[in-house]
């Protein structure tokens, strides 16, 4: 039987972006909570733009259910049967791919989605409770177009059908994500309308398109034999599995517009409401102060940043810094990558990631000198994550906690055994479950491998000193400092730490 869910004392607020304010967190059916969030286009390697939304929405899924919701968390898989460009025109991108390469477009999408699985767990990226394919859900696609034709704000030429944009936003607010304002979108694209003769108006949108004779993915359809658009999956999908309105959207801040808008518009259209009650965007990559783009030769794939195999990058970078390194910005702040930036992020991670051993050595005392510090961190670490999922604030928190634990292990102040666990507890709870960096295996070998080393170097200089030695024991000392690790002799013997 279902253990009963205990949600946790809280007060979570996100920042919505159809307001632009912070709001309290208010889920229409507590403990559960549904949330949706635009997954990839399978068509080529993720890259480090597919990482931050996974990583910071992997991060709102893992605080919720620390907080003790039951999360249903949805992020789809865009797979075949859509366009080259987020307009109604172009080929297919899966389709362009299996043609060059000589594949069968379901080949090609099964290739990347493993690729783009392979990637997320190596960051610590943990699946989503339903991972829906477009290709999987035409039917329930196909009986939304119907549902927006019978409202009224759809119309078929030529064996496709367009969303009536003009018709909408005689009902409702269309633009009201994005902040375009509907009569000027229709303005400045009016003198393009010749080019897509079959609109009524250059701003609405596909919702079926019929398929030309060289489109290889095509589904039959009460109007032509074709494939649906873009947008549709979202709704059609976020429908089915979560209801709406549904708790949660969130997605990168690029499909604000025009995806995002045109979710909420066939919503509102074929069920009278909106898709969801809060809408959450991640901000954007850049790489140097440039937006991160192929044509702009600074495009760099998760496999280069962990292989190093690209010119922009200094090093190979192990997937837990790249974790860290975007959890190190507020997820609506933009991310600037730099190598200096990524190489901080290196040696946090692992000052972090050193806290676990160091408490293993510490000698609990009789009485506490850090009880209440303690108390008082986690009740600020959740206050950060309460405040619209605050990582960088978080994480100077758990600094803190990393200064506590040393002093500890220095005998600089006086933890009990009950503090050594509410330490242990504070880090699980927060660097593994909610930041979700317990994962990074390759990194706590490493880190075993090196608290097991410096200990067989710390003996050899504890038995230099004990011969009287002492200029053996002052060249390992020195020679560590030289490496950024500081040895600290204490009654109870050397220890060290990483500066």
């Amino acid at each position: 039987m279902e253990k009963e869910t205990k949600i946790r004392q809280h007060h979570l607020c996100l920042t919505n972006t159809v307001t632009h304010r912070k709001e309290a967190f208010e889920p229409q059916h507590p403990p559960l909570v549904g949330m949706y969030v635009c997954g990839p286009t399978v068509y080529g390697d993720p890259h480090l733009g597919h990482a931050r939304s996974a990583v910071t929405f992997d991060v709102v899924f893992r605080y919720l259910k620390y907080l003790g919701y039951k999360v249903r968390y949805v992020r789809n898989i865009t797979d075949v049967g859509h366009l080259e460009h987020d307009a109604d025109e172009g080929e297919d991108k899966i389709a362009k791919k299996a043609r060059i390469e000589q594949l069968e477009p379901m080949e090609v999408a099964q290739y990347y989605t493993n690729r783009y699985h392979s990637f997320m767990d190596m960051m610590g990226v943990e699946r989503p409770s339903i991972e829906p394919l477009a290709s999987g859900h035409i039917i329930e696609q196909i009986e939304l177009i119907k549902k927006i034709l019978d409202a009224g704000m759809a119309y078929v030429e030529n064996g496709s059908v367009y969303f009536d944009v003009r018709k909408y936003g005689q009902k409702f607010e269309y633009g009201k994500i994005s902040g375009r304002v509907l009569e000027d979108l229709l303005a400045t694209t009016r003198d393009n309308l010749a080019s897509q003769d079959e609109k009524h108006d250059p701003a609405d949108f596909a919702l079926w398109k019929k398929a030309q004779p060289e489109h290889i993915m095509r589904w039959p359809s009460p109007w032509s034999e074709g494939f649906p658009g873009w947008h549709t999956e979202c709704t059609a999908m976020s429908r089915k599995y979560l209801g709406q309105p549904f708790d949660i959207h969130g997605g990168g801040m690029d499909l604000m517009f025009p995806h995002h808008e045109a979710e909420t518009a066939q919503s509102n259209a074929a069920f009278g409401c909106e898709p969801c009650r809060y809408w959450m965007h991640n901000n954007m990559i850049t790489i140097n102060g440039k937006k991160m783009g192929k044509s702009l030769g600074n495009f760099i794939t998760l496999e280069e940043f962990f292989t190093g195999k690209h010119q922009a990058l200094a090093q190979a970078y192990d997937p837990m810094t790249i974790r860290f390194f975007i959890l190190q910005a507020h997820y609506r702040s933009t991310l600037d990558f730099g190598n200096e930036a990524l190489i901080s992020a290196e040696k946090g991670l692992q000052r972090l990631m050193q806290v676990r051993p160091v408490l293993d050595r510490i000698k609990p005392a009789a009485q506490s000198q850090a009880k209440e510090a303690l108390s008082l961190l986690y009740a600020n670490c959740q206050a950060a994550m309460d405040d619209d999922f605050n990582t960088p604030i978080l994480i100077a928190h758990l600094f803190d906690l990393v200064k506590m634990v040393n002093s500890a292990a220095d005998n600089k102040i006086a933890f009990t055994a009950e503090d050594v666990e509410t330490a242990r507890n504070l880090y699980r709870d927060f660097v593994e479950d909610v930041l979700g960096l317990q994962q990074a295996q390759s990194g706590d070998k490493s880190l075993r491998k090196i608290d097991g080393i410096m200990d067989i170097v710390l003996n050899i200089r504890t038995k230099a000193k004990m011969q009287k030695d002492f200029a053996t024991s002052d060249l390992i000392r020195d020679e560590l400092k030289k490496l950024g690790i500081v040895v600290m002799d204490g009654k109870d013997g050397a220890t060290w730490k990483s500066e």
